[in-house]
Order: structure tokens, then C-alpha cells, then sequence
């Protein structure tokens, strides 16, 4: 069990560090993707076909769906700024 902690932790670490510097389109469509491929492979070994055609068609499909995601297309749209009242009112709570 040992063996196998180091090498996975190091993994994750590296994995974590590499979506630093994604915009968050990106981010979403890497995520889609990943999430993709792993439903798609799970759901045709369930089903009893090839785990590896689940897979790629799941991460396309993932991917699409996340890009259009990151864009605003589907879902909430991402924030990239706060909304015009929330500086003003941030500061009178201060008591500026």
C-alpha cells in the first residue's frame, strides 16, 4: 500500500499544478472531457462493449460539453467581473 501512496500523491500534485495556468475554458473543457471519457468507458463496460470506443466517445462528447460551458453557452455563464453595485456596497459595510 505504501508504494503505491507516494507515486499516486506525486500524480495528483502534478496533475493539480498543470491547471494553474488554464483559463477557466480550458478548465472546463479538460474536466469535461476527463469526466467524459471515464462515464463513457464505465458505461460500456456495464453494458458489455469495448471500454476504449466508451471512452473516446464519452471525451468527445465530455469535451464539447464542457467548452461550451467555459464559453456560457450552457449553464451559468462564468463571472469575470463583480456586478456594478457590489464595489460600493462592499465599502459602505467597511464603513467607508
Amino acid at each position: 500500500m505504501k508504494r503505491i501512496l507516494l507515486p499516486a500523491a506525486l500524480c495528483g500534485a502534478l496533475l493539480a499544478g498543470a491547471c494553474s495556468n488554464m483559463t477557466r475554458e480550458e478548465q472546463s473543457t479538460l474536466s469535461g472531457g476527463a469526466i467524459g471519457a471515464a462515464g463513457g468507458a464505465a458505461i460500456s463496460a456495464l453494458a458489455g462493449g469495448n471500454a476504449g470506443v466508451g471512452a473516446l466517445i464519452g471525451g468527445a462528447a465530455g469535451a464539447i460539453a464542457g467548452n461550451l460551458k467555459g464559453k456560457g453557452y450552457w449553464g451559468r455563464p462564468a463571472r469575470s467581473a463583480a456586478p456594478a453595485g457590489r464595489a460600493h456596497f462592499n465599502r459602505q459595510q467597511e464603513g467607508e
